[in-house]
């Protein structure tokens, strides 16, 4: 086993323990029911030091070599390790799990509660990239709000443009209701599939990262519009947040991974 990265003793350094109870503090993922394999909290621990943060959308081979490259000693992400079965650490896997501890990097995972935290979260800090305030709870999941949504008025076409200009790529709309947007609803990542329970939510325009095919006809059913502008694309701000501000309690610096999935 390698001494890992090396760093600038001049570099401040904060205990892994100490950020992993800040973030417990802010997120409070105990509210929350997640899915089965989410495991909120910290996956894998190091010697107990950080030096430098860097922020990924994914825990993966990839984002922990960038971490190891960016000299960070705490990848902080959205979506963990374990999202399916537990498989043979062998393989790639195995290369995984040899340079998490080599590089003794250390790994954070919040999903849900930060979809859903007031400041920090994914769906709060889209709402503010595009101008929206007056944010309410939205988009129940297990008695917790998970997104947000703010009543305005403006038109579907410059709501599609600033989203567009926001997250940097395309936007598919599924255009079932209105011209104007008088009640936004934002759920990141994958609720297209739930579209029904934003209409019944009370919004007439829900702003997520991807859905089925089957959710267009179901949109003008509806009577909404529906923004798909990626899931990764929505995600990124969560980490993003957590990161500066986790930064700017411990003086410690971070970085993001932008290690984008297309989806």
């Amino acid at each position: 086993m390698s001494d890992g990265p090396c760093f600038d003793p001049s570099v401040s350094s904060v205990d892994l323990d100490s950020l992993v109870a800040r973030c417990e503090q802010l997120l409070k993922p105990d509210l929350f029911v997640d899915y089965d394999r989410a495991h909120n909290g910290l996956q894998v621990g190091n010697r107990g030091k950080v030096h430098r943060i860097a922020a990924a959308v994914d825990a993966s081979l990839t984002t922990v070599r960038m971490a190891v490259e960016a000299k960070a000693d705490l990848l902080l992400v959205h979506h963990g390790l374990f999202w399916g079965a537990t498989v043979p650490w062998t393989g790639r896997r195995l290369e995984l799990l040899r340079l998490l501890l080599d590089s003794d990097m250390a790994v954070y995972s919040m999903h849900l509660p930060l979809d859903a935290h007031r400041t920090l979260g994914n769906a709060a800090c889209l709402a503010k990239a595009l101008g929206l305030g007056g944010l309410k709870p939205f988009f129940l999941h297990k008695g917790r709000a998970v997104g947000w949504k703010s009543a305005t008025r403006m038109s579907r076409d410059e709501l599609g443009r600033r989203l567009r200009e926001v997250l940097g790529g395309p936007v598919v709309l599924l255009p079932g209701g209105g011209e104007e947007c008088r009640n936004i609803g934002i759920c990141t990542g994958g609720a297209g599939s739930e579209l029904l329970q934003a209409a019944q939510e009370g919004v007439d325009t829900f702003i997520t990262g991807e859905g089925p095919h089957w959710t267009h006809a179901l949109a003008e059913d509806a009577g909404i519009n529906a923004f798909y502008g990626g899931h990764y694309a929505t995600e990124t701000f969560g980490v993003r947040a957590l990161a500066a501000s986790l930064s700017g309690s411990f003086k410690v610096p971070w970085t993001f991974l932008d290690h984008p999935s297309g989806l």
